[in-house]
């Protein structure tokens, strides 16, 4: 028991690592972030900021570019329907459209139901 949950958690936990330490800043999208200057570490001699030489970021600049980063992977497009054409209004939840041509009324299936009455004997 003890032997498969050792070889469980060195299965999850090395490829983890693994992904950490081959990280590439460099596949980072660019925007404008926060600089930190010409700050470097000592020993390897690297930049130790994750943007460096990026512009300080404007507010009203980063909000718009941070709306706008991802519209062309998570914009919806849907196929044409021919159906659609006849659409003149879109109710809402619930309610059917109003559209060219004739009008369909859909009845529910139960008009009236049966009485029983309340009296016990």
């Amino acid at each position: 028991m003890k032997t498969s949950t050792m070889v469980l958690l060195t299965t999850a936990v090395v490829p983890l690592t693994v992904s950490l330490v081959f990280a590439n800043p460099a596949t980072l999208p660019k925007h404008p972030g926060y600089p930190m200057g010409k700050a470097v570490d000592p020993v390897m001699g690297q930049s130790l900021a994750n943007d460096p030489g990026q512009a300080n970021a404007k507010n009203k600049e980063a909000l718009t570019n941070a709306a706008i980063f991802d519209d062309s992977r998570s914009k919806q497009n849907l196929l044409f329907n021919k159906n659609d054409e006849r659409l003149l209004e879109k109710p809402g939840a619930g309610l059917l459209p109003k559209v060219q041509g004739p009008n369909i009324i859909i009845e529910p299936p139960v008009k009236e139901g049966t009485r029983v009455t309340a009296a016990p004997e």
